[in-house]
C-alpha cells in the first residue's frame, strides 16, 4: 500500500509540475505578444507594464547591418512614445523556454511588419522574472537579419 500511494504522490506532483509550467509559458506568451504590441502601438503605460528593471538588466540588439546596439533598460519604461513604433503588427514564432521556479529564459522568431508593408526579421532572446507573482522583463537580447 505504501508505495501505491509513493506512486500516486509521485505521479501527481509531476503533473503539478507540468501543468504549472505550461500556465507559465502560455503567461509568458502573453506577455511577449503584449510587449510587441504595445512597442508598435506607441502605448508607452503598456508597454512599460510589461517590464521590471534589475540591476543587472542588458537590452542589446544587432542590426541586419552589423550594428550593434545596447539600449539602456529605463528606454523601457521611460518610453517617450515618439520613440517607439509606429503601427504595423508583428507575429512571434518558434518559441523555445527554460523555466525554474521564477526565472525564465525564451527564445522566439518574429515576423514585424511595419504600416507600409515592410517587413523585419529577428532572432530574440528574453529573459524574465516572476516579480509579485507576474511576469515580467528584465532583459533581451534582438538580433534582425535579412531572410535569404
Amino acid at each position: 500500500m505504501k508505495w501505491k500511494l509513493s506512486f500516486f504522490l509521485i505521479i501527481s506532483i509531476s503533473i503539478l509540475g507540468y501543468s504549472q509550467k505550461k500556465d507559465d509559458s502560455e503567461l509568458i506568451k502573453k506577455l511577449l505578444e503584449k510587449e510587441s504590441a504595445t512597442w508598435r502601438a506607441a502605448d508607452s503605460k503598456r508597454h512599460t507594464e510589461c517590464w521590471y528593471i534589475k540591476p543587472y538588466s542588458k537590452i542589446l540588439i544587432s542590426t541586419a547591418d552589423g550594428t550593434a546596439i545596447d539600449v539602456p533598460p529605463m528606454a523601457m519604461i521611460n518610453t517617450n512614445p515618439s520613440s517607439m513604433g509606429n503601427g504595423g503588427y508583428s507575429v512571434n514564432t518558434n518559441y523555445k523556454m527554460s523555466i525554474n521556479e521564477n526565472s525564465a529564459w525564451v527564445s522566439h522568431n518574429e515576423e514585424s511588419t511595419a504600416k507600409d508593408g515592410k517587413k523585419t526579421f529577428s532572432y530574440e532572446i528574453r529573459m524574465l522574472e516572476k516579480i509579485k507573482g507576474q511576469w515580467k522583463l528584465v532583459g533581451q537580447s534582438i538580433h534582425i537579419y535579412n531572410p535569404k
